[in-house]
């Protein structure tokens, strides 16, 4: 029987936000594939292990060497379909070769935290890319989340969406370390946060 590969979103951060079925599957595992953090919170002694990072081709040359003889799960922060390396691996491997475990992302977190539906936002993410200005400009009533990093930061996001004709006084949310205990939700408005330091790594959420 050909071995599987199990894709495991653990959710935004805390074990409390991971679903059962998704523990489960991560606790029998012989072979985890994750980040170094989440490695370190669920691998054991007994597990044959790799960190994702930059190099996506050697974690992809680790799986098709482990599948030869073992199943292989690979763990993904919030929800596979949102940004993650399900992109890479359906490239690559079969889809029937795939078993996708949905788990809770960091937006659908951030926006439940502020009460706001987002059956009707536009989810996106800045974390290591740009967007397109289609993807950005302003339309009335439109809603945004956008998950950030160091480089595409709030202040830097909030300057672009400024330039492609949201107002000043949009109403912004920023969420950090969802999930954790230091989490931390800032609500403000787009002009201020073009001065607003540090959420490198939050949602930003934007509602016209």
């Amino acid at each position: 029987m050909e071995h599987i590969i199990s894709i495991v979103g653990i959710g935004p951060g805390s074990p409390e936000y991971m679903l059962p079925i998704a523990r489960r599957t991560i606790e029998k595992a012989r072979v985890l594939v994750g980040s170094k953090r989440a490695l370190e919170t669920y691998s054991n002694v007994d597990t044959v292990t790799k960190i994702i990072d930059r190099d996506i081709c050697s974690v992809i040359d680790f799986i098709k060497k482990q599948l030869v003889s073992n199943d292989v799960v690979v763990m993904v922060s919030g929800d596979p379909g949102f940004y993650s390396m399900l992109g890479a691996l359906r490239e690559t491997f079969p889809t029937e070769q795939l078993i996708v475990i949905p788990g809770l992302s960091s937006a659908q977190l951030a926006f439940a935290r502020i009460a706001e539906l987002w059956q009707d936002a536009v989810l996106t993410s800045m974390h290591g890319r740009d967007q397109d200005a289609e993807i950005l400009k302003y339309v009335p009533k439109k809603k945004l989340g956008i998950l950030t990093d160091s480089i595409n930061n709030p202040q830097k996001i909030a300057q672009k969406l400024i330039a492609l004709g949201w107002p000043e006084q949009t109403r912004v949310w920023l969420c950090e370390n969802l999930s954790y205990e230091s989490e931390k939700i800032v609500p403000t408005k787009l002009k201020e946060t073009v001065t607003i330091e540090g959420f490198a790594h939050c949602v930003m959420v934007v509602k016209a």
